[in-house]
């Protein structure tokens, strides 16, 4: 470090004044920064690394709190295995990205923490219970629902359980946050708002059937899709309705999906409905005329394009703007899964063992797949140009660039699970 010699010592004496305040102001701050470093667990930071960022976490079921289903960014066009990991029981869900690792929920009742980068397990949780439901983690608080009707909230970094509160239903959709709140759906027809701090009830929203699905939060506003065949609109401050329910027709199971001021919901009758949720009312619905599809699941949204894929083997992309199909895909089993838009690309996980790659713009041919002896029953997470997905043996996969063309075989033989060499590398 060197000084300037000025020539006006006033000034020069006036700058050294405040140069010395500010490597004083500097020490005492550097100070108390190591000194609350030292206090804290140095995994704290794995957990929060870069978690507001999109592109390098899915934090939740459907990646983000509109439930859109849809990723920024488009994956390397070849992929391999970098790891896998074995847990316990067959996992039904979705797996969920945040900073250094990857959380993962199994049908017998255990959470587990992998890291991000190895496919080592950090820790495991057993509640002896169920989960149909992916985990929801924010910075470093993970919240979850079981099949009895718990909500648990767990310390991210160690999995210790923090609190616990229950509903009168299963609980069968993620949970969503709000500010300092947390939103979980139940079996009871209930939508239950918990202060996550501590888990004491803040209020809660009733409606007339059973909720299945994820609370989608959009502004000040969460939207609910219903067994009542109602789509409920909730004000996330006070709990009441927003105007009235939108009339759907026949009941979902399905998340709603928000896009700037347009909603969009397929109902399990095969119709899919878009609405203006400002102006309160529906701008168009679709169905296939020849054979109504049936949705079990939830829609992966675009400016552009709405993607579903039915209980019939269908995946079909449909104008958001006209509600007129694109283009239409035929797998050769059905999808359970959600589907998931990366980008250019379409993610389809079927119940046949494939994950398959279609082109967004026209997905009638496949650009990519992979097969293992399972089935897939939850879609991928994707973040950091890497895609996680698990399934119903309970093996958890990261797929991620091929390093070499030597190492396509790798790519197509599982060590855990033998798998059928990809298509289309």
């Amino acid at each position: 470090m060197f000084v300037k010699i000025l020539k006006n010592p006033l000034i020069s004496r006036l700058k050294s004044v405040l140069g010395l305040l500010l490597v004083l102001a500097f020490c005492v701050i550097s100070n108390s920064v190591i000194a609350g470093n030292a206090a804290a667990p140095t995994t704290a930071t794995e957990v929060r690394t870069a978690a507001e960022s999109s592109q390098l976490n899915w934090p939740t079921a459907r990646g983000d709190a509109q439930s859109t289903g849809h990723a920024e960014q488009t994956l390397p066009d070849k992929l391999q295995v970098i790891w896998e990991y074995k847990a316990d029981e067959a996992i039904e869900t979705t797996p969920v990205v945040v900073g250094k690792r990857v959380f993962v929920s199994d049908v017998m009742g255990k959470v587990y923490a992998i890291d991000r980068e190895t496919g080592k397990e950090i820790w495991k949780v057993d509640f002896d219970t169920g989960f149909l439901a992916s985990p929801t983690v924010k910075s470093e608080e993970l919240v979850i629902g079981d099949i009895d009707g718990n909500l648990y909230k767990l310390n991210a970094v160690d999995g210790k359980e923090l609190w616990r509160k229950s509903t009168d239903g299963e609980i069968q959709g993620s949970v969503a946050f709000h500010d300092e709140n947390v939103l979980a759906a139940s079996g009871d027809g209930k939508l239950h708002c918990f202060r996550l701090k501590d888990g004491e009830k803040v209020w809660t929203y009733e409606a007339n059937d059973q909720i299945r699905c994820s609370p989608t939060v959009a502004g000040d506003r969460t939207f609910l899709g219903g067994c009542d065949g109602q789509l409920h609109v909730v004000n996330l401050e006070t709990g009441e309705a927003m105007g009235k329910a939108f009339e759907l027709g026949g009941p979902t199971g399905s998340t709603p999906s928000v896009v700037g001021n347009k909603a969009f919901l397929p109902i399990m009758d095969g119709v899919v409905l878009a609405f203006d949720w400002q102006a309160q009312k529906k701008l168009w619905q679709h169905m296939d005329q020849e054979r109504p599809q049936e949705y079990r699941n939830s829609a992966a949204v675009t400016d552009d394009l709405v993607v579903l894929s039915s209980q019939f083997k269908q995946v079909d992309a449909i104008s958001t703007a006209t509600g007129k199909l694109k283009w239409r895909h035929t797998l050769r089993r059905r999808a359970d899964a959600s589907p998931v838009i990366a980008g250019k690309d379409v993610w389809i996980a079927a119940t046949d063992g494939r994950l398959i790659r279609l082109e967004l713009e026209d997905g009638t041919e496949e650009k990519w797949s992979y097969e293992i002896r399972g089935s897939f029953l939850a879609g991928p997470a994707i973040a950091g140009q890497k895609l996680y997905i698990a399934d119903d043996d309970g093996v958890v996969r990261c797929f991620g660039a091929e390093k070499s063309q030597n190492k396509a075989d790798a790519a197509a033989t599982s060590k855990i699970n033998p798998a059928v060499p990809s298509q289309g590398l």
